[in-house]
């Protein structure tokens, strides 16, 4: 391998070659380290495409990384380069005719957020870590969130992207379709392919109107049975309207009622956060929800009457993840199967950990409105990373009950390294060998974030 700070100190500025820090080179879970042989920065296009000509002569690794909040060590890096891609930041354009924004891959989500709230917009997609990590990673692992019941994943808010592949070829299809049936479309190959084909350095997102009106409602319901009967009378009541829909189990509850400091609004062993939104002005979208949890018998609901209630409820539910924190380390699963099926998945898998590790706690909440759950597992006493020791065998015992519930191990946090062992047990040999051949075609070196993603 030549000299890489030599070589890219020749090709590159000087302040596109990053020093070594913790913030680049320890995950978000403190679990892997990177070791890359140079961590490079490009704050253009161009330094891109030279990065990627250099390391495919040479058959040197790039591992892309956006924001490092991934949870399944897809952006840690063992050699090679390290591509940061925080610095190609800018906001491109914002097209209202279109309903639109184009921007570059390491713009933060929050940011996004926030440009096209200024242009009277909404950009829905919503993640926990929203201030920190960035749209090219969303677009990596296909990211989900709050929001999937109304507006879909980012496959569904991605109108257009810029790639450099391996080699450096630049394909760029920005310019905002909305409908175009020329032969395949090839930008579904890149989102949710994690950095293995290719690097994603900017997008068109779509954007929506903004709601003028929301009804935030937290419900305590006594099994995860009547959740699911609440999400389909509300759909059918609602239709569209219906923008989030959030299952909390009691223990999560509890969790995050401590550590935020709020009291629960219900207390039950389930609960739903819902919401309805609507972009002409209802003022009466507060009393029809009330009138509805009435008749249909949910009388175990209070309604968010102020901007901050409505927060306070939130809170509550964004806070879970930070207020596991006190357990020790957990073994998380970012799992989904048929919304029918979770309450049998629930049921089964809780009985067979326990009976297999004594002690063990759940934390299980997530988004029912499209059957995918953060079902997080403690061990007792085991508070530190000791307790990946276990992870296989309570891997097996989750992923089995799933797998018999026709899910999948990944629902939006991908698979990087921790998960693709189980890959071909939610995806056919033909889908396997499809996906090895496409990777071997645009990346017949596998230098494009090797180790990752496929078995």
């Amino acid at each position: 391998m030549p000299d890489l700070h030599t070589e890219f100190s020749r090709l590159l500025p000087a302040n596109e070659i990053a020093e070594p820090s913790p913030t680049l080179l320890k995950d978000q879970r403190n679990r892997f380290t990177s070791a890359p042989d140079i961590i490079l920065q490009p704050r253009s296009v161009e330094s891109v495409q030279t990065i990627m000509r250099f390391c495919y002569e040479h058959r040197i690794p790039v591992t892309p990384q956006g924001g490092n909040t991934g949870l399944c060590g897809a952006a840690v890096s063992e050699n090679g380069v390290l591509l940061n891609l925080s610095k190609l930041n800018r906001i491109r354009s914002i097209n209202l005719s279109d309903n639109c924004i184009t921007v570059e891959a390491g713009t933060v989500l929050k940011t996004v957020q926030q440009t096209a709230e200024a242009a009277n917009r909404l950009f829905p997609l919503s993640l926990a870590s929203e201030g920190s990590c960035q749209i090219g990673g969303n677009i990596a692992c296909n990211a989900g969130g709050l929001n999937v019941l109304r507006y879909g994943t980012m496959r569904d808010l991605v109108i257009g992207l810029e790639i450099i592949l391996p080699n450096g070829e630049l394909i760029s299809h920005l310019h905002p379709l909305h409908k175009n049936t020329t032969g395949y479309d090839l930008r579904h190959l890149f989102i949710g392919s994690e950095g293995t084909l290719g690097i994603i350095t900017a997008a068109t997102l779509k954007l929506f109107a903004r709601p003028s009106d929301k009804a935030t409602a937290w419900v305590g319901i006594p099994n995860i049975e009547s959740a699911v009967r609440l999400l389909t009378e509300t759909q059918a009541h609602f239709a569209e309207r219906l923008c989030s829909f959030e299952l909390v189990g009691r223990f999560a509850a509890e969790l995050s009622s401590e550590f935020s400091k709020l009291p629960l609004p219900t207390h039950s062993e389930w609960h739903i956060l819902l919401e309805l939104t609507d972009s002409l002005p209802d003022s009466n979208l507060n009393d029809r929800l009330v009138e509805f949890l009435y008749k249909k018998g949910f009388t175990d609901s209070v309604l968010a009457q102020s901007e901050q209630e409505r927060a306070n409820m939130w809170t509550l539910r964004e806070n879970i993840s930070a207020s596991q924190r006190k357990l020790g380390t957990s073994i998380k699963h970012d799992i989904a199967v048929p919304i029918g099926r979770v309450a049998d998945f629930v049921r089964r898998c809780a009985k067979d950990l326990e009976q297999n590790f004594k002690g063990i706690q759940i934390v299980c909440f997530g988004h029912l409105g499209d059957g995918s759950l953060h079902y997080n597992t403690f061990l007792p006493e085991i508070l530190s990373n000791e307790v990946y020791r276990y992870e296989n065998d309570i891997n097996s015992t989750v992923y089995c009950n799933v797998l018999a519930c026709n899910g999948t191990v990944a629902a939006e946090h991908g698979i990087g390294i921790i998960k693709k062992q189980w890959l071909d047990k939610v995806r056919t040999p033909a889908e396997i060998a499809l996906m090895k051949s496409i990777k071997q075609h645009l990346d017949p070196y596998n230098i494009m974030n090797p180790g990752k993603l496929l078995p």
